[in-house]
């Protein structure tokens, strides 16, 4: 009976700390750090798209990096599709290792997996259709869906940068 007591206690604590503060409200949001980048003394750092943009504006000037409907109410298999997510990520990154030039774009439609992104033109085509192939291939065994990749091949890598802070 003590510790229920000390539980409401400490419950009752916090609700009035968090009505006093309206952390919601205040300059306190504004000085969140994750996600933004940091201006150079020169203001020659490059960002691409994604990068420009700060967390709070997905949703209002740029999109999602994935694309699903795991995460709207009562949605299927919301942690699977998260770790999925990580290891395609991960799987992209390391078979297409410094070939891409943006962030990676997963896109889920029914049963079907695309996985969007710009590479530079680097590769000769040879060993680029490899890499198209087998990444497919792995991941379609893996995660049991058929793999779409999608990906725009930029000669010059400063085509992708969309401003300089």
């Amino acid at each position: 009976m003590a510790l229920f007591a000390n539980i409401r206690h400490m419950l009752l604590c916090v609700e009035r700390v968090g009505v006093q503060r309206h952390l919601h409200v205040t300059s306190v949001v504004n000085k969140t750090q994750a996600g933004r980048h940091r201006p150079s003394l020169r203001r020659n750092k490059p960002l691409t798209y994604e990068m420009a943009y700060a967390p709070h504006d997905i949703a209002h000037r740029k999109s999602w990096n994935s694309w699903n409907t795991s995460n709207v109410t009562d949605g299927n298999r919301v942690p699977e599709t998260t770790i999925e997510d990580v290891f395609i990520r991960r799987f992209m990154e390391g078979t297409w290792h410094n070939v891409f030039l943006c962030d990676i774009i997963i896109k889920r439609q029914h049963n079907i997996i695309r996985i969007a992104g710009i590479i530079k033109q680097t590769l000769n085509p040879q060993k680029m259709y490899f890499l198209i192939g087998y990444s497919e291939e792995l991941l379609s065994y893996w995660l049991q869906c058929p793999i779409k990749l999608e990906l725009q091949s930029v000669a010059n890598p400063k085509d992708v940068i969309y401003k300089y802070i």
